[in-house]
């Protein structure tokens, strides 16, 4: 354990950073869990719907850095091709 209080806070930064990161990636995990489940069901309105409330949850994790840009990018790009291959 660190005896000097600068590396004490930069532990309780970190620990809290890493459960802020955590809890934003399961979410993003969650949203993206949804799309395919309706993808999955066959059913386009809810494939839709469930694509359209994950793209911002998506960006945002990009934005603050616990995903990669191009990862987000890619993983939007897949889910838009599976919900559009959705038989209408």
């Amino acid at each position: 354990m660190a005896n000097i209080a600068s590396a004490q806070k930069r532990i309780r930064q970190t620990l809290k950073r890493t459960a802020r990161n955590k809890a934003r990636k399961s979410r993003v995990h969650s949203f993206i869990r949804k799309v395919e489940e309706a993808v999955a069901a066959g059913d386009k309105a809810a494939a839709q719907a469930a694509f359209i409330a994950a793209q911002p949850e998506l960006q945002r994790a990009a934005g603050k850095g616990v995903l990669k840009a191009n990862a987000v990018a890619r993983k939007l790009s897949r889910l838009s091709a599976s919900v559009k291959a959705v038989a209408a």
